[in-house]
């Protein structure tokens, strides 16, 4: 009985023994136990955009404590982009995220294959050979954008019902940096929301030619209230245009509506409601990716292209927050589930579509009828969207 209580002995042993070099090897095989994660900012926290993309550095802090280092680079022009990627990777990040719009990214990444980078979309990559080491992403920002112009329409349907307004001074203003495709995407959807409640309204541009100008943009927003507009937008990086509708809103009711960040603070009064690309969820998860030695785009959730991913509403990638119940419209917050639900669903193709005319700014011949219908973020997470509606949107200085 002895001999078969010690060759039952031996063999528990053995077995056991086995289980643990196979837990070890999964283990191992499983990935990294820590990372060194980096980020990249074109500017600092007191910018919407950089502080909105800040957010996602806090989520992964908060997810992975201890088990990640960060380090954080901000204030990093594009043409200044090399050096601080270079000592990032050589102090041993394992992934660096970046929200500039330099091509040095891209350029660079083959000298260091071990890490991954992750950019936010600056161009459509659906053509472009990429680095296996090298991804893009953005959140699908015109649905964001059409319901945030729904909730500045229901506004103007208010005003012009109060009599505060007549139907044909629902003018809608937009700050805008640069006449990209990301940029005239964002305010055509913008615009497109507010006619689907007030089919009357127009809009006029003003191009800041910067990012992020707190002088200019200001300025801009100032010359758009002089010119009559009702209702001012953005899409560049300061507080800005939310202070010059805070300014003339003790003289005429200017409304504000934020990108990024929410103005209630410095707009308490003006600001209705605010738009956000919210990176958490692809940043999260790409974290997740390299530290169990996945692929990215394995592991995000989204539209997937290549290397390249994009999604919306229905992935948390857009958000619409700070929402002032005590200047919008009644019922807007039911208005906005009713949309947000649809583009849940997968439905999109309402947004750039219509009886309207999209002329190529750099090609006035190149025209865009809207009657068929323009699907945004098809092939690529970067916004492709380049006219400007003949009639409805007037560019000024």
């Amino acid at each position: 009985m002895k001999r078969v209580y010690v060759t039952t002995a031996l063999t528990c042993l053995g077995v056991l023994a086995v289980l643990v070099i196979c837990l070890r090897l999964l283990n191992f095989s499983s990935g990294k136990d820590e990372l060194t994660v980096g980020f990249i900012y074109d500017n600092d926290e007191s910018t919407g955009y950089t502080y909105n993309f800040s957010l996602a550095r806090d989520a992964v802090e908060r997810k992975y404590g201890d088990k990640v280092t960060i380090l954080t680079c901000s204030n990093v022009l594009d043409d200044e982009m090399e050096e601080p990627l270079r000592d990032l990777a050589e102090q041993g990040c394992d992934v660096i995220f970046f929200n500039g719009y330099s091509s040095l990214v891209r350029e660079l990444a083959p000298d260091y294959p071990k890490v991954q980078f992750c950019q936010t979309s600056y161009m459509d990559m659906s053509d472009q050979t990429v680095p296996e080491n090298y991804h893009t992403f953005k959140g699908e920002a015109y649905q964001g954008r059409y319901v945030s112009g729904l909730v500045a329409g229901l506004k103007i349907r208010q005003m012009i019902s109060e009599g505060t307004i007549t139907e044909d001074q629902a003018l809608v203003g937009f700050v805008a940096a640069f006449p990209t495709s990301e940029v005239i995407s964002g305010y055509t959807a913008f615009l497109l929301g507010v006619r689907s409640v007030v089919p009357s309204a127009v809009m006029q541009v003003s191009y800041t030619e910067t990012w992020s100008s707190y002088v200019l943009e200001k300025e801009a927003a100032e010359k758009l209230i002089d010119n009559g507009c009702v209702i001012i937008s953005q899409h560049t990086d300061t507080i800005g245009p939310a202070i010059a509708c805070e300014s003339a809103y003790e003289h005429g009711k200017v409304y504000f509506v934020g990108n990024n960040m929410s103005m209630s603070e410095v707009a308490p009064f003006s600001s209705l409601v605010t738009t956000r690309i919210c990176w958490e969820p692809y940043v999260l998860s790409a974290v997740e990716a390299v530290m169990a030695d996945k692929s990215i785009e394995s592991v995000v959730t989204g539209h997937v292209h290549g290397h390249d991913v994009s999604a919306g509403f229905e992935k948390g990638w857009v958000e619409i927050i700070d929402l002032n119940q005590q200047v919008a419209a009644p019922k807007t917050q039911k208005a906005i589930d009713n949309v947000v639900e649809q583009f849940r669903r997968g439905y999109s193709n309402f947004v750039f579509r219509g009886n309207y005319v999209g002329v190529d700014p750099d090609d006035p011949s190149n025209v865009l009828d809207l009657n068929e219908g323009y699907k945004e973020n098809e092939n690529t997470s970067y916004p492709t969207f380049s006219y400007v509606l003949k009639d409805v949107i007037t560019i000024v200085k």
